[in-house]
């Protein structure tokens, strides 16, 4: 075995379904609750005294740790096992999970959800290494991946229309205790059916500190700007600060691990094509879908006036329809490379903005929404399964964790960076169109279609960016034991953008009572 393989038991014992359900199921419960917590704010602020201004720290302390700590994590899977750092992060989440519903304050529920993002750091980079070191590269993988993208798109939904049944006959505190016996219940089996397995040569090595340090600091240094641009202002100083302190540390950690005899990512990552071209692909495809469930959700609340239940149900033809092209997904990137599956994708989902941006003040949901929806839908199935598999391509086994967190990181600045940049164009666009006399709905629709164009412009970019920059065949592997890793989206089609859907919310609250003034 090479320097670089990663040490697997293959024993008769271990069962490659019984696996996937395990991660699958610990996957699910992180979904939910990303879900489950967004419906659950307004009964929160009330009970707990939260100030509006507050209240988007419920959500934003858990994705400023999630994001920080996914690189350290993916790596510490290499080193330390991934089954190890998978059940530590079950066990970190679901006690937060237990802190959170029994909080009596503010500060303690929002220590806590730092918590449950510490644990959702180590899950995700170390819960899709399990799988694909489980089942063999190809057909195998490919169809495990399927199943596991629509077991996290299915959750995504549920866990809108869970959490409005949960918030109305219990309280807000079991949208937190009903991750309790899900966590315990993986903790349980986790040691019994997950194999082990580790980067052999990485295992006695010596701990690059400084670049654990400078990345970690420097990710949520940038996320937190990011979060916070939109209220600061982006030419404001705090807001350029922040970007420099990013930017300082993330070159101070360059430096660091150019020096360093085994350092923490080796920069040799991202001389692999395929890797560097799906992420830049995923950046700007994350950065759309993430405003289609920001301003979707609030032109169905804000203007045709759903409640939270409602708009759970309103998901779920997205949510099928995802199902189904990913499981069709996985069978055409068997049949041809990644490379043209992922563009037809991007293709689709651009015409699915497109439809979006076609709503009206005063349109309905079966006639404007509806269309949009399993249009994205299907567009999105055949993206995910296919960039997944071109992001991993070609990479060795010690460093799946790695590649697996360096997605996960993606996917979040991703997030971040498109919401910001169409939360102010859809403000402008409103403010703009209130300005001019027009009616609320009339006005919040004006800046939700901008939105949406932008959405429509970040997939074209996407297809332009997998044409010409993805190769159109598979990269040979570093060595004979080569892993595809592990994806950022699967953790949830919306649920990274719950990190700020209160902002936008309050954001749209303050409009409205800027026009009744």
């Amino acid at each position: 075995m090479s320097a670089d393989a990663t040490s697997v038991p293959r024993t008769s014992r271990v069962n490659p379904n019984a696996v996937l359900a395990i991660v699958a199921v610990a996957q699910f419960m992180v979904i939910l609750d990303a879900s489950v917590v967004n419906v659950a704010l307004p009964t929160i602020k009330v009970d707990l005294g939260f100030s509006e201004q507050s209240l988007s720290w419920i959500l934003n302390a858990y994705t400023l740790i999630f994001g920080g700590f996914l690189l350290l994590g993916g790596r510490l899977a290499d080193r330390l096992g991934r089954r190890r750092l998978f059940v530590t992060g079950i066990a970190v989440f679901a006690t937060a999970s237990l802190i959170c519903g029994v909080a009596q304050s503010e500060g303690m529920l929002l220590v806590a959800r730092g918590l449950q993002g510490l644990g959702g750091a180590l899950v995700s980079p170390a819960a899709l290494s399990i799988i694909l070191t489980t089942f063999a590269e190809g057909s195998e993988r490919n169809r495990a991946l399927a199943v596991w993208g629509a077991i996290s798109g299915a959750g995504g939904a549920i866990g809108l229309l869970l959490g409005g049944a949960i918030v109305e006959a219990l309280s807000w505190r079991w949208v937190f205790f009903i991750n309790v016996p899900i966590g315990a219940a993986v903790l349980v089996l986790a040691p019994r059916i997950v194999p082990e397995s580790r980067a052999k040569s990485t295992a006695a090595s010596g701990y690059d500190a400084g670049g654990a340090v400078t990345i970690t600091l420097g990710t949520m240094a940038l996320v937190f700007t990011l979060i916070k641009g939109n209220d600061w202002g982006w030419t404001s100083g705090r807001t350029l600060a922040g970007f420099a302190a990013s930017a300082l540390l993330l070159v101070t950690f360059v430096l660091i691990e150019r020096r360093h005899e085994d350092p923490l990512i080796p920069l040799r990552i991202f001389t692999n094509p395929s890797v560097a071209a799906s992420n830049a692909t995923l950046l700007v495809v994350v950065a759309a879908l993430f405003g289609m469930f920001f301003f979707c959700t609030l032109y169905l609340q804000q203007v045709l006036g759903y409640n939270a239940l409602k708009t759970g149900v309103a998901y779920l033809p997205l949510s099928l329809s995802l199902i189904l092209a990913s499981g069709l997904a996985s069978r055409l990137a068997d049949r041809f490379t990644p490379k043209p599956v992922l563009v037809a994708g991007l293709l689709v989902a651009t015409g699915g903005f497109v439809l979006l941006a076609g709503v009206t003040g005063h349109g309905d949901y079966a006639s404007h929404v509806l269309p949009a929806m399993l249009v994205l839908g299907l567009g999105f199935g055949f993206v995910f399964v296919p960039i997944t598999i071109a992001a991993t391509t070609g990479v060795a086994a010690g460093d799946s964790g790695l590649v697996s967190g360096l997605v996960n990181t993606t996917q979040q600045v991703g997030g971040s960076l498109g919401l910001a940049i169409l939360a102010s164009v859809s403000t402008s666009r409103i403010s703009d169109a209130l300005g001019g006399g027009a009616p609320l709905p009339d006005a919040l629709t004006h800046g939700f279609k901008g939105a949406f164009t932008v959405g429509a412009v970040l997939c074209g970019a996407g297809v332009v960016l997998a044409m010409t920059l993805l190769p159109g065949r598979p990269r040979k592997a570093e060595d004979e034991h080569v892993e595809t890793l592990s994806m950022a989206f699967v953790r949830c089609p919306g649920a990274p953008y719950c990190g700020h859907l209160a902002r936008l919310v309050a954001v749209g609250r303050r409009v409205r009572a800027a026009a009744g003034r």
